[in-house]
């Protein structure tokens, strides 16, 4: 038996990775080849990477090095993951998701660069929101909730009006700290209580209401 939750918002936010395109498969690529040369278990940094920008995941695995090494690490990491879009495929439903947001308020608020942003969505078949916030446009990574912050200033909506879409932890506490609803993606985002969880996008119905609000009508 299946029943029908119904969120009230303004605008949307949402995630790239695990959210609107499944890119597992490149992100474990490049992290396991990286925990290899950092001399670390490769299935406990995936246990940390996901939502994160890199450099914060790396401060978290290798608390001792200096921040500055993060940042240069980082930064190749990027490179390397814009590099490899082998296996980066939309999520279900992402595409006609998107599709029924047009006209609607709604922002990608990515732990991504513009470069990685834009390879992945390109790789997985996605046009890109108008409005995007990646790693450039904020000072501190998710689980900070800057980024949902600076999203929903752009789109000029109250933050307790957003829905966020996210599939990590890392994200579901950003979004809560910014005082908005979420929507989890997943399994990875089963383990952390969103407000409301499917498996996929498939499970979201959009629709425009006629006082401007946004009603999403969700299956579980």
């Amino acid at each position: 038996m299946t029943a029908t939750a119904v969120l009230t918002a303004r605008a949307l936010l949402l995630d790239m990775d695990g959210t609107l395109v499944n890119s597992d498969a490149s992100v474990e690529r490049v992290w396991r080849r990286w925990a290899v040369r950092n001399g670390l278990d490769g299935d406990e940094v995936m246990k940390v990477v996901h939502g994160r920008q890199g450099y914060a995941s790396m401060a978290l695995l290798l608390p001792g090095r200096p921040m500055d090494q993060n940042h240069a690490d980082n930064a190749r990491m990027l490179a390397e993951e814009t590099a490899d879009t082998e296996g980066v495929v939309e999520i279900p439903g992402a595409r006609d998701f998107l599709a029924s947001l047009k006209g609607l308020p709604h922002a990608l608020v990515t732990s991504a660069d513009v470069a990685l942003s834009t390879a992945r969505m390109a790789a997985a078949g996605l046009e890109q929101p108008e409005v995007r916030v990646t790693a450039e446009s904020v000072g501190a990574s998710k689980p900070d909730p800057e980024g949902f912050l600076k999203g929903a200033a752009e789109l000029g909506v109250d933050p307790a009006d957003c829905v966020v879409f996210e599939d990590s932890g890392a994200g579901i506490a950003a979004g809560r700290a910014a005082g908005m609803r979420v929507v989890g993606i997943g399994p990875r985002a089963g383990f952390h209580r969103p407000d409301v969880l499917v498996r996929d996008l498939t499970q979201v119905r959009v629709e425009r209401a006629g006082d401007g609000t946004i009603r999403l009508h969700i299956t579980q």
